[in-house]
């Protein structure tokens, strides 16, 4: 504690901004040396994990357990992408920045957990103090594991033939990478739902949102026009209502399956609308992408397509099933196929029907929420 022109401030307390009144005292009025709330951090905690919006998602598990093991730890995410992580959950939360990095570089953590090979987020965390470090390192300019936890996940992120025989999934990976073990905790999420969004659809009838974009980067996962129709009709004949998804890139392709079926689409939105309306449905039909973390976050029920990926590193929590072409995939990790066809064009619609009716039909028992 330190007193100021007679005043006591504790900047040691979880809730003290510093540059801004804390939250007891705009609400409450507390003042700290009478503060009822005062409660020192007994942890300070980084989270390295810059990545796309999927990454970020799929990492948030780690949250349940800083909580549980550090319950008055003050928990710092750096990212890319601030605005996906659950802002209730976290006390601060940074966009990586020159800003943020000269902060970060000026002050000392307990523990730094770099979840990430970038090398700007491995030079990162060679230069931030801390007293545990977890992840990854640079040397000779590359990645590196900081100590042998982090072992198993770096060798199946740089050798295909020790990813291909990996069994573990990524969030099991991570914990392992921290020096726990997974215990099924679940992700950590908004579902948007209070954001006043509106959607008319007969509640009388499953909705079964189909995704049907996988962006840029693995184009090798897409399938074609005439299998997304050809699923649309049989789904339509069991009198689902059969809701298109995806975002902007998706939207030329959705309204012609649209119009060639009737599906319903009601277009692309911000992030936050795209979260609620794909709350609303009973069962998803996605390939590995941004919506598959979403859906898993929001306790979806879940068929995911997938061919180029090791199926192991997919987490459902038993909400979910994987569907894979009849046909092995000898295109591990490869953005086009070389055989110039993607072998999803060897997963029958009628795999995937199947597969949404079972899942439909799954009971599955709730987690219950962090407390």
């Amino acid at each position: 504690m330190s007193v100021l022109n007679g005043v006591k401030v504790n900047t040691d307390c979880i809730y003290f901004r510093g540059d801004v009144p804390c939250k007891p005292n705009k609400e409450s009025g507390y003042i700290c040396g009478d503060c009822p709330v005062y409660t020192p951090i007994q942890t300070r905690i980084l989270i390295i994990k810059l990545g796309a919006i999927g990454d970020v998602i799929r990492t948030t598990p780690l949250l349940r357990k800083i909580r549980a093991t550090y319950p008055q730890a003050k928990i710092t995410w750096l990212t890319h992408t601030p605005a996906i992580l659950p802002k209730n959950e976290i006390e601060e939360i940074l966009k990586f920045d020159l800003a943020a990095i000269l902060y970060l570089q000026n002050t000392h953590f307990d523990i730094l957990f770099n979840l990430d090979k970038d090398k700007e987020a491995c030079a990162l965390h060679d230069t931030i103090q801390a007293k545990q470090k977890f992840g990854y390192t640079l040397k000779n300019g590359v990645a590196y594991p900081t100590n042998k936890l982090a072992n198993h996940k770096y060798l199946t992120g740089v050798f295909d033939q020790v990813s291909l025989e990996n069994k573990k999934s990524y969030v099991e990976e991570i914990f392992e990478l921290c020096g726990w073990q997974f215990n099924y905790e679940e992700y950590i999420f908004d579902t948007h739902e209070d954001k006043g969004s509106t959607w008319r659809f007969d509640r009388n009838k499953p909705l079964i949102g189909l995704n049907t974009g996988c962006g840029d980067r693995w184009t090798t996962r897409l399938w074609s026009d005439e299998k997304w129709l050809e699923l649309i009709y049989l789904l339509q004949q069991e009198n689902f209502t059969v809701v298109l998804l995806g975002g902007e890139q998706e939207d030329t392709r959705n309204k012609r399956l649209s119009e060639a079926s009737n599906a319903t689409y009601l277009g692309y939105f911000k992030l936050e609308q795209f979260i609620n309306l794909m709350y609303q449905m009973d069962v998803i039909v996605t390939q590995v992408t941004m919506a598959m973390h979403i859906a898993i976050a929001l306790r979806k029920k879940m068929v995911l397509l997938n061919n180029i990926f090791n199926a192991h590193e997919f987490e459902l929590y038993g909400r979910g099933v994987i569907i894979q072409p009849d046909k092995d995939c000898v295109c591990f990790y490869r953005g086009t196929c070389k055989f110039g066809t993607s072998c999803m064009e060897d997963l029958p619609a009628a795999k995937v029907w199947q597969a949404v009716k079972d899942t439909l039909q799954t009971d599955v028992t709730p987690v219950p929420p962090l407390v």
